[in-house]
């Protein structure tokens, strides 16, 4: 296939298509639809990775191999009514778990390192405080749940990813995430009397 070179005017179109039209690109072969699809999920990607490894290095090396295992394939995705990212998440699940596998090793997920943006803005600080103590018992209870629980919890509060694209990132239905998702609240709150309404 020969190479099309693209004008600075067609590359800020890129820009501006949205993903449904540049798969659709991509899968037609033009490879700078994929590089802008590369460029929109790349660094969701990334730190999806680096939280279930807590290794950058590894991290780097799994990403990379997310992206070319999607290149490599993207001729042949199919739309299922799900974003792109569902499918890239899939790819990236699948790559970590075969991570764990060879390395033999299961670590921790260290959600400390998330960014939990809490704002107390008008609190008083002492009230600010209780809530920053309630933040980090709740990490160390989250820090103890199960790989799939954890995998959950940082596809729905850190990716912002709906039921369904965690379902189809997780290999479950969207009821069952829905299920998981109910199981851990209710489990969180008898254990640890915890109101996570």
């Amino acid at each position: 296939m020969a190479k099309i070179t693209l004008t600075p005017q067609e590359m800020l179109a890129l820009t501006e298509l949205c993903d449904d039209e540049l798969v659709t690109r991509a899968t037609q072969g033009s490879s700078d639809a994929f590089g802008e699809l590369y460029d929109r999920y790349v660094v969701r990607i990334f730190n999806y990775v680096y939280y279930r490894t807590n290794n950058t290095h590894d991290a780097e090396d799994l990403t990379e191999r997310v992206f070319l295992r999607a290149i490599k394939h993207i001729e042949k995705y199919e739309n299922r009514g799900l974003p792109i990212s569902a499918w890239l998440y899939r790819i990236a699940h699948n790559l970590v778990a075969n991570w764990y596998r060879d390395n033999s090793r299961r670590q921790e997920i260290p959600l400390e390192t998330f960014e939990f943006t809490l704002r107390y803005q008008g609190e008083k600080p002492e009230l600010a405080l209780i809530r920053t103590e309630e933040q980090e018992d709740l990490l160390a209870v989250i820090r103890q749940l199960p790989e799939d629980r954890q995998q959950l919890l940082i596809l729905k509060f850190v990716e912002h990813l709906t039921n369904a694209e965690i379902g189809q990132i997780m290999g479950r239905t969207e009821g069952a995430i829905k299920s998981l998702y109910h199981r851990i609240l209710i489990s969180l709150r008898e254990q640890y009397q915890i109101d996570l309404s």
